[in-house]
């Protein structure tokens, strides 16, 4: 099925994007597997390739290529290795927080390197004791002349042991302070004195995506590190997560619906009974129809959002939509392929066993299926705070003479 949206720019990067991954890509599946550790190199190859730049200004290097285009990048990668989708997920949300708040200075010095692969950027938000809930958050920073010191620890920082640049959110407003602006932002360096990377814990699933905690102690950074205004920081962290982080973690359950459809149907086929494929088993052939389907509307919803959010049109609740029913969905799909792989699912053999590890890691970020259904409780009953596509529209909509109607480079390997 062809989105209806797609451009011939838009396919013209899907078909680059798809051979780079199965060229590239797909030899490291292995390895990442077998040693469970933190793949840099394939990392470093993809960001090299220019795709974290696809939603930065041409001003800056960027490709200017919108959100759709992002959602194809990450699908793509993602239906090879869920790990590395999730890399390039998380190093578009770490991109977020400067397209929208951050000054001329701190484009001009950050963009160009993230554009060119030569620095990857991470977002730092949750703490233990605050989940979704990024007001609860303890870390914080104070003022101290022309720095601020940063004292607190950040888990499941995406990116945590690739990341050169850290968007970490931390308290700063002191007691009396409104609640809405007693946290602001900040741009950390990886190699800044004081803030240390825990040792790595391979999760469930996603090997060879980093995925950890880091630890400040008294890290002392510039005020020019600051983005937004003193106070702006749930601002940075709401809308880093809802207009990049629930679209991104769409493209990733895309991808690894994507192939595990595929993984199923060719097992489907290949797997006899009593001389005929498993595929002729009603049952069967009933679950691949409710996967398939299933997979159609996920990509539909994904793909209307990210086109809304390119056109500059509130689609707040169509992304918040799309990223629980493309999680939803996923999860319902990898039960019904262990079912008609049976114990051949359980094996390490078949990639499937994979893709459903994978597929439990993508609920949680920018907010579990609950939180999303709680935001869409607001919405209908006209308790949200307002539609971030709306107020943002001018930095995420694409701008004048973009990608929509080129056509996208060839990788460079």
């Amino acid at each position: 099925m062809v989105p209806v949206f797609e451009t011939d720019g838009h396919r013209s990067l899907r078909k680059a994007v798809r051979a780079f991954a199965l060229a590239e890509v797909a030899p490291r599946v292995a390895w990442m597997e077998s040693t469970q550790a933190v793949d840099v190199e394939t990392s470093t190859l993809i960001a090299r390739q220019g795709w974290i730049g696809v939603t930065i200004p041409k001003v800056y290097g960027g490709m200017d290529a919108g959100h759709l285009a992002k959602t194809i990048v990450i699908e793509e990668l993602a239906r090879v290795s869920g790990a590395m989708g999730a890399m390039v997920q998380a190093s578009q949300l770490g991109v977020a927080k400067i397209i929208h708040y951050g000054t001329e200075e701190q484009k001009q010095r950050w963009l160009p390197p993230i554009a060119a692969g030569a620095c990857l950027p991470t977002i730092a938000v949750t703490e233990e004791g605050s989940g979704g809930n990024v007001l609860d958050m303890a870390a914080s920073a104070r003022r101290d002349g022309d720095e601020w010191v940063l004292n607190g620890r950040k888990l499941y920082v995406g990116n945590s042991h690739v990341g050169h640049v850290h968007g970490v959110i931390v308290r700063t407003g002191g007691p009396g302070t409104r609640r809405s602006q007693a946290l602001s932002a900040f741009l950390v360096e990886h190699d800044r004195p004081g803030l240390t990377l825990l040792p790595y814990q391979p999760p469930l699933g996603l090997h060879g995506f980093s995925f950890g905690d880091l630890v400040m102690r008294d890290v002392r950074v510039p005020a020019d590190n600051m983005i937004g205004a003193e106070g702006d920081g749930l601002h940075v962290a709401y809308s880093s997560s809802r207009l990049y982080g629930c679209p991104n973690l769409t493209a990733v359950a895309l991808g690894i619906h994507q192939a595990l459809l595929e993984e199923t149907v060719a097992f489907a086929k290949d797997r006899h009974r009593r001389g005929e494929p498993l595929a002729k088993l009603r049952t069967v052939e009933q679950r691949i129809g409710e996967i398939n389907e299933r997979l159609m509307t996920a990509r539909t919803l994904a793909y209307q959002a990210a086109h809304m959010l390119d056109h500059g049109q509130p689609c707040d609740d169509a992304l918040i939509s799309a990223k629980y029913r493309g999680v939803e969905s996923l999860m319902e799909s990898a039960l019904d392929a262990m079912k008609i792989h049976a114990a051949a699912g359980l094996r390490r053999d078949r990639c499937i066993e994979r893709l459903v590890r994978d597929a439990f890691h993508i609920d949680a970020p920018a907010g579990t299926g609950d939180i999303q259904l709680r935001r869409l409780a607001e919405s209908a009953l006209g308790t949200g705070k307002g539609q971030w596509s709306g107020r943002l529209a001018q930095v995420t909509a694409l701008h004048p003479a973009s990608f929509l109607s080129e056509t996208a480079p060839e990788p460079a390997v």
